[in-house]
């Protein structure tokens, strides 16, 4: 698995994982669900996605996120 498909893997699995949590447990939860669409837009415009860094430690490697 490449360091784009887990970054996408991860950002829609927290925000629908929040999104539930939010309607079955208390809306604080959306938090979450804004933070994790606003790191998304950062790391559009400024190309810096502190998971990719953590991913690269790990040993994943680049690759197309879509074919």
């Amino acid at each position: 698995m490449t360091i784009e498909r887990i970054v996408l893997l991860v950002a829609g699995t927290m925000v629908l994982l929040s999104t539930i949590l939010s309607v079955y447990h208390t809306p604080v939860w959306l938090y979450l669900t804004g933070f994790v669409g606003a790191n998304l837009v950062f790391s559009s415009i400024t190309g810096f996605c502190p998971m990719v860094l953590i991913l690269r430690k790990l040993g994943f490697k680049h690759g197309p996120s879509f074919r």
